[in-house]
């Protein structure tokens, strides 16, 4: 079977992950790159929109995670991203989140702080 990948780049979002205190408090700035793997066939062969999946939709169900659920790991928020789009869309065969974080509570210097979770239903 043949499929195609839609990929959501760098969607931003404010909200207040962390395990400490003050980013519960603070909240800081999110990064979020979703990738689906999606079933060729209508969508593809007869240019079919009601085949495919719509990224305005697909980029709410992420804000609405993202915004509305307080994870202290990261992890955690990818995977709840990930199950949340694949009970949104069920053609979905295969999605990789990507959180980043850039303000990490921890001395040193780097740009920030990414995980990646795939999730295949």
């Amino acid at each position: 079977m043949s499929v195609y990948t839609i990929t959501l780049k760098n969607c931003a979002f404010y909200a207040r992950h962390g395990a400490l205190q003050e980013e519960a408090v603070l909240g800081q700035r999110f990064f979020v790159d979703a990738e689906f793997e999606l079933p060729a066939g209508r969508a593809l062969s007869d240019d079919d929109l009601s085949a495919t999946m719509h990224y305005g939709h697909a980029f709410e169900v992420i804000e609405k995670v993202v915004t509305t659920t307080r994870r202290a790991l990261i992890e955690a928020l990818a995977h709840d991203v990930a199950l949340a789009l694949c009970d949104r869309f069920p053609m979905i065969r295969r999605v990789a989140i990507t959180v980043r974080k850039p303000s990490v509570p921890i001395v040193g210097i780097l740009d920030h702080v990414e995980v990646r979770v795939e999730h295949r239903p």
